[in-house]
């Protein structure tokens, strides 16, 4: 994991990766919803995460056991928040709402997490990055709106809607709260915290849900679907996440956010031969745009 992490070393570049692992998470999450329950993908995505991760957080834990101990509660929060929480109320919401009204309301989660950024830790903005985040929000709008502000103004909200909103709050929570992890602590075995607290909270949810009578159809998609969710989003992704967070902080980080329509518009060309139209073009100009405007550096936007 070391040479791997050397190797893309880069946080822009870490984010990016990251982005496109989540984005197939909502490709595969809408794509096996009717075969995997959403608290059942949630438990096994993370369970098969805590596997990945174990073997290389173990060799960690004897000697840095002090410094979690004297963190737990923000282990506990962090877990439960970036974990147990928002990949599952995303989950939920797929099963209420359109994608376009779940997509809209993710991009969102910049501007959530720079609000809290400058409520709880006084970080502030430049002017021309405040612009950069407008011409992704505006670039996220043209996508999931189709290029039109009719369909734009028809969304409504929805019991969906509201899970999502619920799951964005909690997102822009953890991404803000990874300051305050418990230093000292490597980064394998502050996941492998995170995955443990966030699975005790899944068990129980989990285990309502088949009480429920609703159980995953086993097949190969199904098998398929569980295992990449866990792999890439679930294990490569929260690693290369809170690397980059550490490096260029949470407002910035959470700006690739709004690659994620990016993503989602090739993988659908891709995988279910959508074909792109202008206004998609135009959307994902924009957001590079406004990643540009707000990560690169002010002196090189001025022209020093």
């Amino acid at each position: 994991m070391r040479s791997l992490l050397s190797r893309f070393h880069h946080p822009y570049l870490l984010l990016t990766l990251t982005t496109l692992f989540w984005s197939g998470n909502m490709v595969i999450g809408r794509a096996i919803r009717d075969d995997v329950p959403p608290l059942s993908l949630a438990f096994w995505r993370w369970a098969i995460a805590l596997a990945l991760t174990l073997p290389l957080a173990l060799p960690h834990l004897r000697t840095q056991w002090p410094q979690l101990k004297r963190g737990w509660k923000q282990v506990v929060i962090l877990g439960l928040l970036g974990v147990g929480c928002y990949n599952t109320l995303a989950y939920i919401a797929l099963q209420y709402t359109a994608a376009t009204n779940a997509v809209l309301l993710n991009s969102f989660i910049p501007i959530a997490t720079i609000a809290l950024s400058w409520a709880f830790l006084k970080k502030h903005l430049h002017g021309i990055e405040w612009l950069g985040v407008l011409f992704s929000f505006v670039g996220v709008a043209t996508i999931v709106s189709r290029g039109s502000l009719d369909t734009l103004a028809g969304l409504s909200l929805n019991v969906g809607d509201l899970w999502m909103l619920a799951a964005v709050l909690t997102w822009a929570l953890y991404t803000i709260g990874l300051q305050w992890r418990p230093a000292g602590v490597h980064p394998m075995l502050m996941l492998a915290a995170f995955t443990v607290v966030g699975l005790l909270a899944l068990a129980p949810a989990y285990a309502w849900e088949i009480a429920q009578g609703k159980s995953i159809h086993l097949n190969t998609g199904s098998l398929a679907g569980i295992a990449y969710t866990g792999v890439f989003p679930g294990f490569l992704g929260y690693i290369f996440y809170n690397r980059a967070v550490a490096e260029v902080g949470a407002s910035k980080a959470s700006l690739f956010i709004h690659l994620m329509p990016v993503f989602g518009t090739v993988l659908s060309a891709i995988f279910l031969n959508e074909i792109p139209h202008a206004y998609h073009y135009a959307g994902i100009a924009l957001i590079f745009a406004g990643i540009y405007l707000t990560t690169a550096p002010l002196s090189k936007l001025k022209g020093k």
